[in-house]
């Protein structure tokens, strides 16, 4: 008498599982027959067909609605911060430590000055169609390039002074007085108040470790770099930049030093947020 905890061997079971497969006397493929599948396989192409398709329209209204030039949000930073180059990162933030004596400890820091530098060549902005926009009343005016495309106003290596790389192909390195390049992130339609140029000063947070800088090509971001329109409206808007020119430090001292931007709608004591409107680093020149 069979009993319900009889074993099968294991050449039963393999005869089971492939009658399962193909079962000669039903003409069934896995418990299906042959009309059986096409109709379940029809069903299951015409549902997923439905499905994108129905994904595919609901992206296509929502991508209907946004504008490609002009953002409907934008994210909670409305103020810019500043940024730094060359932007040596230690364990504990941007650290540019080097000797002045020594070629090899500086050589990677110039090369990645030139790197950044490049977009900002004469030819570069020329060929980016960028304008000149000094002394010019109307800048508005003169960056429309289209119902919706906007030129934007260049800025070029011969603005940075004794900071560029005609003037000093190591950017002051190796005598000593380094250069660093300051830019504001981009925020579209930012806009200082009053079209004042937001400016930048740079100090020790200890008395006198710092004693004498310059800026080129002054202190100021131009005003006529604002507002920046977006990267679809202004392809080839580059940053404008202040470089700062180290004159007189205190040597084989670490120093953390501060850049601030300064200007209206712009802040800087934002204790969440220790980039926005500054940038603070550590600086080292050993000799």
């Amino acid at each position: 008498m069979a009993t319900f905890n009889e074993k099968r061997t294991c050449s039963e079971r393999m005869q089971n599982f492939g009658r399962f497969v193909w079962n000669p006397d039903t003409g069934e493929l896995m418990g299906r027959t042959l009309i059986k599948w096409v109709y379940i396989s029809l069903y299951y192409v015409a549902f997923y067909i439905v499905m994108i398709g129905l994904f595919a329209l609901s992206i296509y209204s929502l991508m209907k609605t946004i504008s490609p030039y002009e953002p409907d949000y934008q994210d909670m930073i409305q103020y810019p911060g500043v940024t730094i180059r060359p932007d040596v990162y230690g364990d504990d933030g941007i650290r540019l430590i080097y000797n002045a004596s020594e070629e090899k400890s500086y050589s990677g820091i110039v090369k990645m000055i030139r790197n950044f530098l490049s977009v900002y060549n004469k030819t570069t902005q020329q060929e980016m169609m960028n304008k000149d926009c000094s002394n010019v009343s109307d800048v508005k005016q003169l960056l429309m390039a289209g119902e919706r495309l906007k030129y934007a106003c260049e800025f070029t290596t011969d603005m940075l002074g004794n900071c560029s790389y005609e003037k000093d192909k190591t950017f002051g390195y190796a005598s000593g007085q380094p250069c660093l390049f300051l830019k504001l992130n981009r925020i579209i339609n930012f806009i200082p108040d009053n079209k004042t140029s937001p400016t930048i000063r740079c100090y020790s947070k200890k008395e006198g470790e710092l004693q004498e800088v310059e800026y080129f090509p002054n202190d100021a971001f131009g005003a006529q770099y604002f507002p920046y329109y977006g990267r679809k409206t202004q392809p080839n808007y580059t940053n404008p930049l202040v470089a700062v020119k180290i004159l007189k430090i205190m040597y084989n001292t670490e120093m953390e030093i501060v850049c601030r931007a300064n200007g209206s709608h712009i802040i800087s004591d934002n204790p969440h947020d220790p980039y926005e409107g500054k940038v603070t680093f550590k600086l080292n020149i050993q000799k």
